[in-house]
């Protein structure tokens, strides 16, 4: 590098490096395209103008001609041209540039290769600058293996300051023991530079464990560079640090390029094994052979696994149980791997082995190594290796006959296996002695018994006992080898108990064909049962116990059906011309059983049915058109005994013929059409004679009814009559009429309701209690005059009314208040002449019910005035009736058992005098 000094301008022309031949063999230099160096150290001015030169970078492309461009990583600050001459693109000052190298990059366009190379920028080092204050050198520790950085030489042919550097050199890395109990700081190397020679130097460390997390552990002596560790290392924490070494004047200005640093921390046996799980489970199966794998243990060491410290080697060192054998399992010692080494293995004598594993570092050594255990549990799993057993050789059961889906027996069988398990769980096969399939043994699934259970109907009658034979297997099949015993096979006796069994109807349903119209009192057909007990003497009787036209009747006894109205097709109770009736058998056992039967009767149609007229109604115009409509015929019997139909106008009345006629349209249709060009409104009944086609053909006057109404010209009723021209639907005509209906109904109630009170109002003024009865001594007329003796009352009249005849009772023209005036006069009973006065209530009760039958009386009860006296009355002027001034002679106490109705006449004459 030259540096060339004049007029503030620091020009830095960086020539490409020679190749020198290595190791003096005097090998011709390669030629390699790239920058001349890795690194560039460039001192420039500390303040830089825009546009300023300030150094140049020596690309060597070895005459490939190639174009390429350079990149920095710097562009706001600085531009570089293509001859490799950087400028300045801003003032600045070196101390405000960011520390981190400038990089370069160049790229070749043709094959879009590219290099780097990195330019460290520095201010240039003034002579009048002043040293700082530095401590002393220590003494130097005796011994201390030396770090130098790599030597810069100089080019004497060059002018002025060449220097060129060389590439960092490899420094082997640094061990160092953890947990180390020596005194520290413990020095571990020393970093010099043989630059310090001819000046002063400061030393320096970077990197995690000096100025980063976790720091505090490396120092280095500023003057010195030697290198110490301040604590204990751990390697299972950090197992090695990346340093790197700095040297610098006292300026601050870098000599030296940095160096790595490696420190490697060397692994001590510090740390047990560990397993993975304290507890290991696995499984074998039973009778597994030597050699059968288990499962693998895994311990783990914190120590370094490529030294003793962390390699590890297992063993057994007990197994409990001991049996059959102490050792019948064995462990791989590297890999951890348990298999078996013994047979033997029988779950229902050792179900479970427990194995205690250690692991020993060191290689296993038990001098050196340090160890721990875990627990190994090896569950034998079950095999079908003990076939199901019964427990007796015979099974016995009853089961009544007819009965379905009831358990006879329970089978029990013991086996040795695992409970609840496919080798354990139990299947029953009946094998022999029910060959139509009648029992079947499913397995109850809690207690493994199988349960013998009737699926079909048993017949005491066909057979009396059933002998079975039961074989027991598993869910799965033996183990290979083990073959199954005699106990696997048992015997099962079932008796069958006698039961009362129905009676049974043959056939059933029974179909016959009748023809309708059958009179009462025929004969149909038998209709009987059989009794399934052969073994029992019994009798059936019979009776109806379904017949919903009440047709039939059946003999008890024989179960001869006869009928007893005549059969009728059409009713409603036949159903697709088939009438059906259900009847009842039962014994005499004890208690009885019975069973019913269905009759079916198919009837055949016979011409019963007279056809008629359809549609009944109909409506035309005054002035059709067209003048005719069709109509047509329904029969309620079938083909041939329905259509084709023949339709015929009635000769009378004599206007039909004259103004309607009717032609055949088909066998089913006709048209009535009108002769004349006008006929009136109104509602018009034409009598037509349809006949069918039956063997004895039947023929039927049927009235059609047609209402003739004024159209409009669209064809439709105009008259005020048709309901469709008030604007309102069927519906709504209906709901109207409903409802004036209820509201006529209310009002009728509340009149009645108003009548009927008004009745009893008066009822209780007339019809007083007979202790309050004063008869013949106080009457109210409701009529006043001039005074007593200007009234010629007859009190006989009240004491003899009968006496007096009936035409001087009622005149003609006297009539009742509330009797009806267009209808004669009623006839009221006379009482018959007594020796003695009459009864006045009875009298008035006698009337009331005479009103009661009065036909021309309201509708309702009401009280009849009975005002009216008659003539010529027996009885003398009330003024001729003498009573005391005083009253003295007379005791009028009794008026107050009268009731309250005379406690005022008891006050005024019974009272004192005052």
């Amino acid at each position: 590098m030259y540096l060339y000094e004049g007029r503030g301008l620091l020009l830095f022309t960086l020539l490409a490096a020679l190749q020198i031949a290595t190791e003096g063999r005097g090998t011709p230099p390669l030629c390699r395209p790239g920058f001349s160096e890795d690194m560039y150290v460039a001192e420039i001015p500390e303040s830089a103008e825009k546009g300023q030169a300030l150094f140049n970078v020596k690309f060597v492309n070895c005459g490939q001609g190639g174009l390429v461009q350079f990149e920095c990583s710097n562009p706001s600050d600085f531009r570089i041209e293509a001859d490799g001459v950087v400028y300045a693109l801003r003032p600045f000052t070196v101390s405000t540039l960011r520390a981190v190298p400038l990089v370069i990059v160049a790229r070749d366009e043709t094959n879009q290769q590219q290099w780097q190379t990195q330019v460290r920028l520095t201010p240039p080092i003034g002579q009048s600058q002043q040293v700082q204050d530095i401590p002393a050198p220590p003494a130097l520790s005796q011994g201390l293996q030396e770090i130098w950085f790599p030597s810069r030489q100089t080019d004497s042919s060059s002018v002025g300051q060449l220097k060129r550097m060389k590439r960092d050199w490899v420094i082997p890395p640094i061990n160092v023991p953890e947990n180390s109990r020596g005194e520290f700081p413990q020095d571990l190397v020393r970093i010099r530079s043989d630059n310090d020679k001819n000046r002063s130097l400061r030393y320096s460390v970077t990197g995690p464990g000096a100025d980063q997390p976790p720091t505090g552990i490396f120092i280095i002596h500023p003057i010195s560079g030697e290198l110490s560790v301040m604590k204990p290392l751990d390697r299972e924490h950090i197992s090695n640090f990346h340093l790197r070494a700095h040297a610098v004047d006292l300026n601050g200005n870098q000599v030296e390029s940095p160096i790595d640093i490696v420190i490697n921390v060397i692994d001590m046996n510090d740390n047990r094994p560990e397993f993975i799980h304290q507890i290991w489970n696995g499984t074998i199966p039973e009778g597994s052979k030597p050699g059968t794998f288990v499962m693998t243990v895994t311990s783990v060491d914190k120590d370094d696994p490529k030294t003793a410290n962390g390699m590890l080697r297992y063993k057994i060192v007990s197994q409990n149980p001991e049996s059959p054998t102490s050792n019948m399992f064995t462990i791989n010692n590297k890999t951890g791997g348990i298999i078996t080494v013994a047979a033997g293995l029988d779950r229902e004598k050792v179900p479970q082995y427990t194995l205690i594993i250690q692991a020993t570092d060191m290689e296993g050594n038990p001098m050196y190594g340090l160890s721990n255990t875990a627990t190994a549990v090896i569950k034998v799993t079950d095999i079908n290796d003990n076939p199901p057993e019964f427990t007796a050789e015979t099974f016995f059961g009853e089961v009544p006959e007819n009965r379905v889906n009831v358990i006879v027996a329970n089978l029990t069988v013991t086996d040795k296996d695992q409970p609840n398990t496919p080798a354990w769980n139990t299947v029953y096969k009946i094998t022999g002695g029910d060959p139509t399939g009648r029992f079947s043994v499913p397995t109850d699934p809690t207690t493994n018994e199988g349960l013998v259970t009737v699926v079909k109907p048993i017949d005491y009658e066909i057979s009396r006992t059933y002998v079975l034979t039961v074989v027991a297997v598993n869910e799965v099949s033996l183990a290979r080898g083990i073959h199954s015993p005699r106990q696997s096979t048992a015997t099962v006796s079932i008796r069958v108990i006698d039961v009362n069994e129905s009676p049974n109807f043959e056939p059933n349903p029974k179909l016959i064909k009748l023809e309708e119209g059958m009179q009462p009192e025929s004969a149909l057909t038998t209709f009987t049962a059989q009794d399934p007990d052969r073994f029992m003497q019994q009798t059936i009787r019979y009776t109806r116990l379904s017949d919903p036209a009440n047709w039939l009747r059946i003999d008890p006894n024989t179960g001869h059906i006869t009928t007893i109205a005549v059969l009728d097709r059409e009713s409603p109770y036949v159903k697709d011309n088939m009438y059906s009736a259900t009847f009842l058998a039962s014994d005499s056992g004890i208690p009885p059983a019975s069973g019913t039967g269905t009759l079916q009767i198919f009837l055949l149609d016979i011409n019963d049915n007279a056809p008629h007229v359809y549609p009944q109604e109909t409506e035309m115009c005054e002035k059709p058109e067209p003048n005719g409509f069709n109509i047509t015929a329904l029969d309620g019997d079938l083909s041939p005994n329905a259509g084709p139909f023949a339709f015929e106008l009635a000769n009378r009345p004599s206007d039909i013929q004259r103004n309607w006629t009717i032609t055949r349209l088909s066998g089913d249709f006709a048209q009535l059409s009108l002769k004349i060009g006008f006929l009136e409104s109104g509602i018009y009944e034409i009598p037509i004679i349809i006949t069918d086609s039956g063997n004895l053909p039947m023929s039927n006057t049927s009235y059609l009814r047609v209402k003739v109404c004024q159209c409009d010209h669209n064809g439709d009723c105009t008259d005020q009559q048709h309901i469709v021209a008030a604007g309102l639907g069927t519906g709504a005509i209906i709901a109207i009429l409903l409802c004036i209906i209820i509201l006529l109904i209310l009002v009728l109630l509340f009149v009645v309701w108003m009548k009927r009170r008004d009745k009893e109002r008066q009822a209780k003024q007339l019809l007083i209690d007979p202790e309050d009865d004063v008869r013949d001594n106080i009457l109210k007329y409701d009529e006043e005059g001039g005074g007593e003796e200007d009234q010629d009352y007859d009190l006989s009249q009240l004491q003899q009314p009968d006496t007096i005849e009936p035409d001087a009772i009622k005149p003609v023209g006297i009539r009742r208040m509330d009797e009806r005036p267009l209808h004669p006069e009623p006839q009221y009973p006379i009482r018959s002449a007594a020796p003695h006065p009459g009864d006045i209530g009875d009298f008035i009760n006698e009337g009331l019910k005479a009103a009661d039958n009065d036909p021309t009386a309201p509708p309702y009860d009401s009280l009849l005035v009975f005002d009216y006296e008659g003539s010529g009355s027996t009885a003398g002027s009330l003024s001729s009736l003498n009573s005391s001034s005083s009253g003295g002679d007379q005791d009028y106490d009794y008026l107050n058992d009268w009731g309250p109705r005379f406690r005022k006449l008891a006050d005024m004459y019974g009272g004192s005098d005052d």
